[in-house]
């Protein structure tokens, strides 16, 4: 069984009280990161051997279709506008200006996520057991049994801290909008976004982030 440490909030208590989507978007990812940790823990119970490692990206490049939320994208924004620094962000910025439409992840450099802390809940969520995966391969399309499966509670759970802020409030309206998936209506695809926008502002030093 491989180490795994239950995993910790990111904290950010400066910027949580000046933004309180903040403060609830670091909340669904820790819902979403215990919800992994649990996975992966019954996963390995049942013999089974995470493939993901530090240097691997081979989803980063495959998978072309992303989901991000709205708050993702804030958070996305805040996290390059404000945490990133040195010749990380330059490098970040300048591949961010270049960045055409339907390319692998465009915060991926080197193999490494830029924006690992800030990476989306699709991100978070998606592990592959035993294999590696081979280079252009979607395991979830080709081998849908090594791909880990979300614990329905932590993602619902991540999703009920987060419609508060799309409008969409009362515990029942919010139960209803998880369950019937219309949730999910409010995702774009991270990789057709407009992301030279982002570098624009990563190059105006800006630190009040912006709805993308």
């Amino acid at each position: 069984m491989s180490e795994y440490h239950l995993p910790q909030r990111l904290s950010h208590p400066e910027a949580e009280s000046v933004h309180p989507w903040l403060a609830a978007l670091l909340d669904a990812y820790h819902e979403i990161d215990l919800g992994v940790h649990e996975a992966v823990r019954r996963e390995e119970r049942q013999g089974r051997v995470l493939a993901c490692g530090r240097g691997c990206a081979a989803c980063c490049r495959s998978h072309k279709d992303i989901p991000v939320y709205p708050l993702e994208l804030m958070g996305l924004y805040w996290y390059c506008s404000e945490r990133l620094e040195g010749n990380q962000r330059d490098r970040l910025r300048r591949q961010l200006a270049g960045y055409q439409a339907g390319g692998a992840c465009p915060f991926l450099i080197d193999e490494i996520c830029t924006v690992h802390p800030m990476r989306p809940m699709a991100c978070r969520q998606f592990n592959v057991f035993d294999r590696v995966c081979s280079e252009g391969e979607d395991a979830f399309h080709t081998r849908r049994r090594d791909v880990m499966t979300p614990i329905a509670r932590f993602a619902d759970a991540a999703f009920d801290r987060l419609l508060p802020y799309y409008g969409i409030k009362g515990k029942r309206e919010r139960r209803e909008a998880i369950k019937s998936g219309r949730v999910h209506a409010l995702a774009r695809v991270l990789q057709d976004l407009d992301w030279p926008r982002l570098a624009d502002r990563m190059g105006e030093g800006s630190t009040t982030p912006a709805r993308p």
